[in-house]
């Protein structure tokens, strides 16, 4: 049973993509994509592997510059870096789990701390009044996200210890770290089982009661229409068509693009190949720009 969300007069727009493309050379991953997501929702982001759908999801974020178009957050243009985008507000996941694997559960989500925090370097070497305030704040915030999620009593454990379903929840919580308005996450219930699944189903639905609103891809067409307000499906880094899951699951080109069964203006199994593949190179890519930046900020 889908627990939607509840209009309210307040409902205001958190995220506002327009006219988003991406091109990698003379290849075009996302083609002039509009997406909304407003607060109190829960908006998912569906496609066959190559549709564009994680290329999207990095010119969100700031990992791309949109060749075209525009990204905005609570009104105000976004710019195209990784931790500006954090500090406006927007946090996310990745679809391969990028957890700091030698650091305890605790340490984890102190580093998604990090953008709220604003003692100096000075400070932190001076260890003076201010800077134990912080550290103490940051920590009892850990706590809190981490009792949340209900890994509070593995607070000490190193992260690589962890099975894979709390791997992915603890991922979710340095997120929520930075307190964002927006949650952007990448395949959540990825390698999952059903169990697993259920509970991180439970999870975003009780980080959408806090008052964050989220946008997910997922492969798990049962989870995402059963999560989501909305939902978009992409098909060759075109939105082919948007609305609520029962409108959504019932198009007949929805069904035909995962099917693999050709529809008027549907792309080849060669095209679609070739974005995946330049999709998957450019993530790689930007993958290492990341880790070097998260080295650069500890």
């Amino acid at each position: 049973m889908n627990t939607m969300a509840t209009p309210t007069a307040t409902t205001t727009t958190v995220l506002d993509a327009s006219g988003v493309t991406m091109r990698f050379g003379g290849l075009t991953a996302v083609r002039s994509v509009d997406l909304q997501v407003n607060s109190g929702e829960i908006v998912g982001l569906i496609g066959p592997n190559g549709a564009g759908k994680t290329t999207f999801f990095n010119c969100l974020t700031g990992l791309y510059v949109p060749t075209e178009g525009k990204v905005s957050y609570k009104g105000t243009v976004l710019p195209p870096k990784p931790h500006l985008v954090t500090q406006a507000g927007i946090a996310r996941t990745f679809q391969n789990i990028r957890l700091f694997a030698n650091m305890t559960v605790l340490e984890n989500v102190l580093v998604g701390r990090h953008t709220r925090t604003k003692e100096g370097l000075f400070s932190a070497l001076l260890r003076g009044p201010g800077f134990k305030k912080a550290e103490a704040a940051s920590h009892a915030r850990a706590m809190e996200l981490l009792e949340f999620i209900g890994l509070a009593h593995k607070a000490d454990h190193l992260s690589r210890n962890l099975p894979y379903g709390e791997q992915r929840k603890l991922e979710i919580a340095r997120a929520l770290a930075s307190d964002p308005g927006l949650l952007l996450l990448d395949e959540p219930t990825a390698g999952m089982n059903p169990q697993e699944t259920r509970a991180a189903e439970e999870l975003i639905f009780a980080i959408r009661d806090q008052g964050i609103a989220v946008l997910v891809i997922e492969h798990d067409m049962r989870f995402i229409f059963n999560l989501c307000d909305r939902v978009a499906c992409l098909v060759q880094g075109e939105k082919l068509v948007e609305g609520t899951p029962d409108v959504v699951q019932s198009d007949e080109r929805v069904v035909a693009a995962y099917l693999g069964t050709p529809f008027e203006g549907a792309p080849g199994a060669d095209e679609a190949a070739e974005v995946a593949a330049a999709e998957a190179h450019a993530d790689a890519q930007s993958t290492t720009r990341t880790d070097r930046t998260e080295g650069d900020t500890q």
